[in-house]
């Protein structure tokens, strides 16, 4: 599932980003409003599963950014993490187009059951849980990968990559990038840990020598997911 997260805090980002990651989750981070709706609607083909703003956001805060990405037609879920508890600003996130209210502080486990509840109960959230490249399948809601018929067993690391590369299909993906989603730290240009993951993705996707090969290296950028070279 891949979600937008929205906080200025980097204690607290690090701590939800560190939390979702781990439990299988794909996260794209932002530090303020306007960056927060330039993210949600750059892909319209393949839109945020669950987006979480914080409401104290620097250059616009968390609910005029709900209501711009609702009069933009975004209608995928929407969580509002805010410290302010009293009912009237509860009340003014729900009524800017929220779908849930969490109050900081929180406990972690309270934020994975309410993800997993909007991501029930919105039918929008169900429309991008099926990719497909060829004969390859993601379901990422059940989390699972499929190539024709035969079941792929996938790590939650490779899961988390494999679901990257299939959202940006046919386009190339640097290391930088994956590092930054998938692992969420920057760059090392001595880490090879990208292409060793890679590597393990591409022996188990095209491990049958008559099948197109799907993953591929696009020399000094990265790697991509394509029916095409």
């Amino acid at each position: 599932m891949r979600v937008l997260l929205a906080e200025d805090d980097r204690r607290i980002a690090n701590f939800i980003i560190k939390g979702l990651r781990e439990e299988g989750y794909v996260v794209e981070h932002v530090l303020d409003g306007e960056s927060a709706i330039e993210f949600a609607l750059a892909e319209p083909d393949y839109p945020f599963d669950i987006i979480i703003l914080d409401v104290m956001l620097p250059k616009r805060d968390g609910m005029t950014v709900c209501r711009e990405l609702r009069t933009r037609g975004l209608r995928g879920p929407v969580l509002m993490l805010t410290a302010m508890s009293n009912l009237d600003d509860r009340v003014r996130g729900l009524d800017s187009g929220a779908d849930d209210y969490l109050v900081k502080p929180f406990a972690f486990p309270e934020l994975l059951a309410r993800l997993r509840a909007l991501g029930r109960r919105v039918p929008t959230a169900v429309s991008t849980s099926l990719l497909q490249i060829g004969n390859l399948t993601l379901n990422t809601q059940l989390r699972t990968a499929k190539r024709a018929d035969r079941t792929i067993e996938l790590s939650t690391r490779e899961y988390q990559l494999l679901e990257y590369l299939m959202r940006q299909a046919g386009k190339p993906v640097s290391r930088t990038i994956l590092l930054q989603a998938v692992w969420g730290y920057d760059y090392d240009g001595a880490s090879n840990v990208v292409d060793v993951y890679v590597g393990y993705l591409r022996r188990k996707i095209d491990a049958d020598p008559q099948a197109i090969p799907l993953v591929h290296t696009i020399r000094s950028v990265g790697y991509k997911i394509s029916e095409n070279p």
